[in-house]
């Protein structure tokens, strides 16, 4: 297929607007927060380990998420806080999944130290569990082809990003992310691949644009070249 070969179905981009909602919940003790996590809506579990992405997108995640930001900089268990902070999220697929592994952590570490279980902190201090509510809307962008997708990810929102690489891959478990996904259905097994392979969870968002657009026109360029002699002859 040719670089300008349109797709049999366009790629439409879309963005979103997250709220926060509160569940009225709260953990003053590990126990406390074991017990709630295991029973939490996803939504939770998605805003504790998500929501930092786009409220700190011009940082380099590390990539923290609640949990260990709790248990560490609260609770003053550095080591529990390390072990929740390595849970690497890239190689979750479902949300559900990705709670199993939290609750393990949380649930050895209490296995290990058992008189952690008495210990609370003050009201102040607890650990209030947040919902996400996301709201999808449209955006004027629209790909049949790889220049014109180029050309919109270059113009796109990093909201439309976001939805696109994180919330398709937990939230709406569409598989690794929607780009990678439609490049599959454009002819671009390897440039969908190497999409598909990224972990976004390492890049600022500007960076994971511009990771994006380089793998783009580097397949973009090398169908240029490789179209020169036959043109010529």
């Amino acid at each position: 297929m040719s670089a300008a070969s349109p797709a049999a179905k366009p790629f439409r981009f879309s963005s979103t607007m997250t709220l926060r909602e509160s569940t009225g919940v709260r953990a003053v003790s590990l126990p406390q927060l074991l017990r709630h996590l295991r029973t939490m809506p996803e939504s939770v579990i998605y805003y504790h380990t998500h929501h930092y992405l786009l409220e700190h997108h011009y940082l380099t995640p590390e990539p923290p998420n609640d949990f260990a930001y709790w248990a560490t900089a609260v609770f003053g268990e550095a080591r529990l806080g390390e072990q929740l902070a390595s849970i690497d999220t890239i190689q979750f697929t479902s949300l559900s999944a990705l709670r199993d592994r939290l609750v393990e952590v949380l649930s050895q570490y209490l296995r290990a130290n058992p008189l952690l279980r008495w210990r609370v902190v003050g009201m102040e201090d607890a650990f209030y569990f947040i919902k996400a509510v996301n709201l999808v809307l449209t955006t004027p962008y629209e790909a049949k082809t790889l220049e014109e997708f180029a050309a919109c990810l270059e113009a796109i929102t990093i909201e439309s990003l976001y939805f696109h690489i994180f919330e398709a891959r937990l939230r709406l478990r569409r598989g690794p992310n929607d780009f990678s996904l439609w490049l599959e259905q454009l002819g671009e097994p390897q440039l969908a691949s190497a999409v598909a392979t990224l972990d976004p969870y390492t890049h600022t968002m500007e960076e994971l644009r511009q990771t994006l657009l380089r793998l783009i026109r580097r397949e973009l360029e090398h169908r240029q070249r490789a179209s020169v002699p036959a043109a010529v002859a």
